[in-house]
């Protein structure tokens, strides 16, 4: 990404994270540019919060990419959940839009849906790692979503600073010890996935 564009997205997401007005015109005056250089790079608003949304899923896709030296399923998934958390850490501004917690009306692009997407494949070959070779689709996609929900749930509650209000020094200790708890749960109890009734079976 070129210079002028990197500080277009970063002064986004700065504003976010602040929980200020994003608007053409603040985002120009943080860069020292005319509201013309945004939208010379960007055609406007939208499609900053499109860049934005991109590059936070492109950095949690690159988060999910674990070497084959990870060790165990248990360490690859340990390893990377460490890095999910690292990102939603550091760049807020981009977690809380890609989450839909930005307070902004905003609608992705089919091109950004499909980098979504793609991370999420990511996370759903990782967790394959915890079940059987022949595990279905559905039971690979349901332990992404078992362990992506309790990391997603640990980032929102920090972002939302419900975490300010407890006694969280060991927070990731405790998150970690967690996740341990979830994989475990994967590896010996497939998951059940509900009917057309409503009624759950293993799948």
């Amino acid at each position: 990404m070129a210079d002028k564009k990197r500080r277009i997205v970063e002064a986004a997401s700065e504003i976010l994270v602040e929980g200020g007005t994003l608007s053409v015109r603040e985002i120009a005056r943080r860069v020292g540019s005319s509201t013309m250089g945004v939208y010379s790079n960007f055609q406007g608003k939208q499609g900053v919060l499109d860049a934005l949304y991109i590059e936070g899923f492109e950095l949690l896709s690159r988060a999910l990419d674990v070497g084959e030296d990870a060790g165990t399923p248990m360490e690859a998934v340990s390893q990377a959940s460490e890095k999910y958390l690292a990102i939603a850490d550091e760049h807020s501004g981009h977690y809380s839009l890609m989450f839909g917690g930005a307070g902004v009306d905003f609608e992705p692009s089919p091109v950004a849906k499909k980098v979504a997407a793609r991370a999420f494949s990511k996370l759903v070959t990782l967790a394959s790692q915890l079940l059987p070779e022949d595990a279905s689709l559905e039971a690979r996609q349901d332990a992404a979503l078992r362990v992506w929900a309790l990391l997603h749930g640990l980032a929102s509650l920090r972002q939302h600073g419900v975490l300010d209000f407890i006694e969280t020094a060991d927070w990731k200790p405790r998150v970690m010890a967690a996740l341990t708890e979830t994989v475990l749960a994967i590896q010996n109890r497939p998951a059940q996935t509900p009917d057309a009734k409503g009624e759950s079976h293993k799948p």
